[in-house]
């Protein structure tokens, strides 16, 4: 009986410590799940953007590289900091850089409202086809990405000139005389990020209104509404998750988009973008982009995610 009782608590104690080690594990297991995005984030968004902020500081010197360290010896061993903040006191002083804001805000802001209302209409289309068809759709919105972007944007190059395709049948059908401007200007920048970014506003929104319950909208009939005002109060106000995503997707690259402002707006189309690959590669300073880049991140990137992250915590509140 001793050992019968003796075997049975060793056997436990067994199993307890067998417990206590797959615990141990699949704790490190989901530590290891949960760093791994934060390491990831920490080496390629974290380092860069403080090594960008540092350069920002500096001076900008004729040389390689062309900038001067912000942290310099001094005697006695002492460290100096020498910051300079005049690259960001430019940025608010000189009207260029003031323009390319401005112009920057109202072409990705005006391309985000245009894919938000086609993207909108074409990812109700989709949701709302025939189940089989849907793959196909799908596919045919994500088909223009396994073209080279740079072709894509090429392309409307073409179209839009005077001697283009679209030119050329307004012309033959009597609709003009002569041929239009619609190259070198904000429109075609607006059509060129519209037709690039059009796809990250779908799919988003289809995701959201994929998985809504029909009940709802069927709800909203019994109830007296109308096809619009159930549409509107039931379909779009669930869709918002959907909706806020799919901008964010498309206005932060559009911001700073340039190689379509380059293709398809001319010189006096200036965005943030081309004035950061003038301030790099043909004034050489590296100094003054950075601040650009800073700016840029701190005026619109942040504030829409933290704005995103309220958004996400009101959700979770809500549901």
């Amino acid at each position: 009986m001793i050992s019968d009782g003796f075997l049975n608590y060793s056997w436990q104690q067994g199993q307890e410590k067998l417990n206590t080690l797959y615990i141990k594990s699949k704790n490190s297991q989901r530590k290891l799940v949960v760093i791994t995005p934060y390491l990831w984030l920490f080496l390629f968004f974290l380092i860069p953007f403080f090594l960008i902020l540092k350069i920002s500081f500096s001076t900008s010197l004729i040389g390689t590289p062309p900038f001067s360290s912000i942290f310099e010896w001094a005697g006695d061993n002492l460290l100096q900091i020498r910051f300079n903040f005049q690259n960001y006191l430019s940025l608010i002083q000189d009207s260029f850089y003031r323009e390319a804001f401005t112009s920057s805000l109202k072409i990705a802001g005006s391309s985000t409202l245009c894919c938000l209302v086609l993207g909108y209409m074409m990812a109700y289309g989709i949701s709302r086809a025939n189940p089989k068809w849907r793959t196909v759709l799908l596919l045919l919105v994500v088909l223009p990405f396994w073209t080279s972007f740079l072709i894509r944007v090429y392309a409307w190059m073409t179209l839009l000139s005077t001697q283009g395709l679209i030119n050329t049948f307004l012309m033959k059908i009597g609709l003009i005389n002569f041929p239009l401007q619609l190259l070198d200007n904000p429109y075609a920048v607006c059509i060129g990020i519209v037709y690039c970014y059009l796809p990250f506003m779908v799919l988003p929104i289809y995701t959201t209104l994929e998985k809504l319950d029909p009940v709802y909208v069927e709800a909203a009939f019994d109830l007296g509404c109308t096809p619009w005002r159930t549409f509107w109060k039931v379909t779009v106000s669930l869709s918002k998750p959907g909706i806020i995503a799919g901008c964010i997707l498309v206005f932060i690259p559009a911001i700073g988009e340039f190689v379509i402002p380059e293709i398809l707006g001319g010189p006096d189309t200036i965005m943030i973008g081309r004035a950061l690959w003038w301030e790099f590669f043909n004034n050489r300073d590296w100094p003054l982009a950075c601040a650009l880049a800073v700016a840029m991140v701190l005026l619109f990137v942040a504030p829409i995610m933290i704005f995103q992250r309220q958004q996400a915590i009101a959700l979770e509140q809500g549901e």
